[in-house]
């Protein structure tokens, strides 16, 4: 997988799956219900979210229903990676079987909103360009590397 650079767009604690895709909006298409991601806490983020940027969290993101709409919404919207301190695990896996990239990071606080990155996955390497810090962290295993760069569990299978 190639280095991914973007712009951070940072968010706090406990971000659940109702703030990332309300409920109100189950309904709609992931391309339609893309344009509410967030909104709960960020009413102008799929305005703001440019392909490739990335979403950085701190504790406990994707908590709540294990719905694979809000992994799906985020990267419909255009997020390539999630970088967070850490998860609630059907988030996780949910994102990495859509082909959303989910790393977890012990300083995500460290980062900041705007903040200019460019992360090596295979490098386990992430480069603050904007404040000249580099963070590591465990580099996912190839099987999941190989998972992404398919574009998820789905169409891994199909190309298999």
């Amino acid at each position: 997988m190639d280095k991914i650079k973007g712009i951070a767009h940072k968010y706090g604690n406990n971000i659940n799956t109702d703030i990332i895709t309300p409920g109100k909006y189950m309904e709609l298409s992931i391309e339609e219900m893309a344009k509410h991601a967030m909104e709960g806490v960020d009413p102008e983020f799929y305005s703001k979210v440019k392909e490739g940027d990335i979403l950085v969290a701190e504790n406990n993101f994707g908590s709540g229903s294990s719905r694979e709409t809000a992994p799906q919404a985020l990267k419909q919207a255009g997020i390539a990676i999630i970088i967070a301190k850490s998860y609630a695990r059907i988030f996780y896996r949910n994102a990495i079987n859509i082909g959303l990239a989910a790393l977890e990071l012990k300083e995500a606080e460290e980062i900041l909103d705007r903040d200019e990155l460019e992360v090596d996955m295979q490098a386990g390497t992430i480069f603050n360009l904007t404040q000249g810090k580099t963070y590591r962290f465990t580099p996912l295993p190839d099987r999941l590397l190989t998972m992404l760069e398919a574009g998820g569990l789905v169409a891994q299978l199909e190309q298999s």
